[in-house]
């Protein structure tokens, strides 16, 4: 199949190489307002440039990589609705959650599929952690932790414009939260602190979070998330029932020390990039869009999914700033 990728940044140049490597996918075609990662990614990869998203919907592609800036994101998803070709956009749907709503009524009622890059989803211990909830090897749960933290922070420019902590990194635990569970979050309450830059400070957003979500059945989970974690970037979960417990993402590169006596794990280099950590994931999850594409699954990550997950998001953020237990009813309403 001919695969469109608009946006050639640092997400749209490691997907146009994951892409490239995929049996199923026969030619790329990009286009990216710097001419220069354009021409990057066809030196590289072979890929056909193009000047415009017009022109790239127009070049025959059986699906599209939406990697383009995030306020590009609802005119490019729906432009490949409009087209009839399948989509596939990195998180989030959009830059504010009214307009990911708007996104979806606009879809809703189109059978194009639309799926949303949420990878953890794919990754194999995450699935595994699933397969193990669903099959009731836990018993009931009563305890979840989930925990995102990354090596250094991002530039001011991306805190600027992020939408704050909640919104752009613990997002990724709300989804794999629900995913995992296939529960829903009902009330939050979040707490952050500012430790490290300034710049994130004067940003107004917090550089370290925890939040507790209360899930539909009565499950506690903890999120903790950090901008600072100088030994690596380090993504785990917890989930413990009444019959066991189970752990993602201890592994011989897990980015933490033990100082038991006698203790050599974790053994291995510790993960320093959240590309490090997901290679596997993004070219699963981006053999799953190539399915999509076939017509031989539906879309693993909807909308719908996208915006749940957001919505924990807001929720947590109005937490954090008022520094009270907030519901996922009241964000909803607002």
């Amino acid at each position: 199949m001919r695969i469109g990728i608009l946006g050639l940044g640092r997400i749209g140049a490691f997907h146009a190489e994951t892409l490239s490597g995929l049996d199923a996918v026969e030619s790329l075609v990009v286009t990216d307002p710097f001419a220069d990662a354009a021409k990057a990614a066809a030196d590289r990869f072979g890929a056909e440039v193009v000047d415009s998203p017009e022109a790239l919907l127009a070049a025959g592609v059986d699906g599209i990589v939406v990697a383009a800036a995030t306020d590009a994101h609802p005119a490019l998803i729906l432009a490949g609705v409009e087209a009839g070709v399948p989509v596939f956009c990195e998180k989030p749907v959009a830059k504010t959650m009214s307009e990911g709503v708007e996104v979806l009524k606009a879809v809703r009622g189109s059978d194009v599929p639309i799926q949303i890059g949420y990878n953890r989803r794919f990754d194999a211990g995450f699935t595994a952690a699933r397969a193990a909830v669903r099959a009731g090897e836990l018993g009931k749960l009563h305890t979840v932790r989930s925990t995102t933290l990354d090596p250094a922070p991002p530039p001011a420019a991306y805190v600027a414009a992020s939408g704050g902590i909640f919104r752009d990194c613990s997002v990724h635990d709300f989804d794999i939260i629900r995913w995992v569970t296939g529960r829903e979050v009902t009330e939050v309450y979040a707490v952050g602190g500012n430790r490290g830059a300034d710049y994130i400070k004067e940003a107004g957003d917090a550089d370290t979070t925890g939040a507790i979500l209360t899930l539909d059945d009565g499950t506690i989970a903890v999120v903790s998330n950090s901008r600072h974690n100088a030994r690596g970037y380090d993504v785990r979960m917890e989930l413990h029932g009444f019959t066991d417990s189970i752990a993602v993402g201890l592994d011989d590169k897990l980015p933490l020390r033990s100082v038991e006596p006698g203790v050599t794990f974790p053994a291995g280099t510790p993960h320093d990039f959240f590309m490090d950590r997901f290679t596997d994931a993004y070219r699963a999850e981006l053999t799953a869009f190539t399915e999509v594409v076939a017509g031989a699954r539906p879309s693993p990550c909807t909308i719908e999914d996208a915006l749940e997950a957001g919505w924990i998001a807001e929720a947590c953020t109005l937490s954090l700033h008022e520094h009270r237990p907030v519901t996922l009813a009241e964000v909803r309403q607002a």
